[in-house]
């Protein structure tokens, strides 16, 4: 699985982030600050992150940025993409189950490694819901983008 990773800054665990999906065995695409040759503001890497998940380059992304909220709200931006700003296991998992998000925000301020670890557990180890109302929900989401 291809996964597009974006950090505005080489700090906390933005490094580490591409190093473990590595031994996950993913392959990664680095914006913002993680590459050599981009602008590295939390908007413009989220977003481009965001882009390679809605135009089918990278099969999820994962956003960073201190707080994590500018990167969710600058992916979110992106049609198609349902980012969540996740700062522990459960709401990860509840994010990729019942909201079938495809990009994971992460805060780099205070994500610890060991909860890097368990994030990065319950979103790759989750699955969307099948359930009617929560696909529902996901179809609704996607009317809203479409200004219904």
């Amino acid at each position: 699985m291809r996964i597009s990773v974006a950090a505005d800054e080489r700090v906390g665990v933005a490094e580490e982030l591409v190093v473990e999906l590595g031994r996950r065995g993913f392959e990664t695409l680095v914006h913002g600050a993680l590459s050599d040759s981009e602008r590295d503001d939390w908007a413009w890497a989220s977003a481009a992150a965001a882009r390679d998940v809605a135009e089918g380059r990278a099969e999820q992304g994962v956003v960073c940025c201190w707080t994590g909220t500018g990167a969710s709200i600058a992916a979110n931006k992106v049609a198609g993409i349902r980012a969540a700003l996740c700062g522990d296991a459960a709401t990860a998992a509840g994010a990729r189950k019942w909201n079938d998000a495809n990009v994971l925000a992460l805060s780099l301020r205070s994500t610890s490694r060991a909860e890097l670890t368990e994030i990065l557990d319950a979103w790759f180890g989750g699955e969307p819901s099948a359930d009617a109302q929560d696909r529902a929900n996901i179809a609704h989401l996607a009317k809203i983008e479409r200004g219904r």
